[in-house]
């Protein structure tokens, strides 16, 4: 039986002040858009150069804005590894990664890990199930540390509410 995720991406999200802790990348932000901004101004110069030298193809200026639209599909590309959040509260455990937003109950959650060698942390459902969490990454160092160690304290707060007494 899989995992019932609650909210899907077409559903509204509780407003911000009920998430106890919200988890973003922080290098992997910055270089996606140190990355993007590279290629955007690297394809920007060859489209403007294009029609500079003689090579003997003929280009146009529909041309040049086709190269630069290129490079702007491309840097919007790797903008999209931007996207990743973790939010938690008292509802549950919400995952943004590169295409998705899934909001994960605390009865499905078994526990969250951060196998040695991965890059980034996972959330353990129920039926050996997992999802990845793209938004606590191993190259953010104490911060993703911190972020591990604040989510399992909120685990274990959420799920020994739910108990039945």
């Amino acid at each position: 039986m899989p995992v019932e995720r609650i909210r899907r991406r077409d559903q509204p999200v509780a407003d911000a002040a009920a998430w106890d802790l919200e988890v973003r990348p922080r290098r992997a932000v910055r270089t996606a858009w140190i990355s993007a901004s590279l290629i955007f101004a690297v394809f920007t110069i060859g489209g403007i150069w294009l029609r500079s030298g003689s090579t003997g193809v003929n280009f146009r200026v529909v041309d040049q804005f086709a190269m630069i639209g290129v490079g702007l599909l491309i840097a919007a590309g790797i903008l999209t590894l931007t996207r990743p959040r973790l939010r938690v509260g008292p509802q549950g455990v919400s995952v943004r990664n590169i295409l998705g937003d899934n909001l994960f109950a605390w009865r499905h959650i078994r526990g969250v890990s951060f196998l040695p060698g991965k890059s980034w942390a996972r959330l353990e459902l129920a039926d050996d199930e997992y999802v990845p969490l793209l938004a606590i990454r191993s190259n953010d160092k104490s911060r993703a540390a911190d972020a591990m160690d604040h989510l399992r304290e909120l685990g274990a707060k959420y799920t020994a509410d739910q108990t039945p007494e």
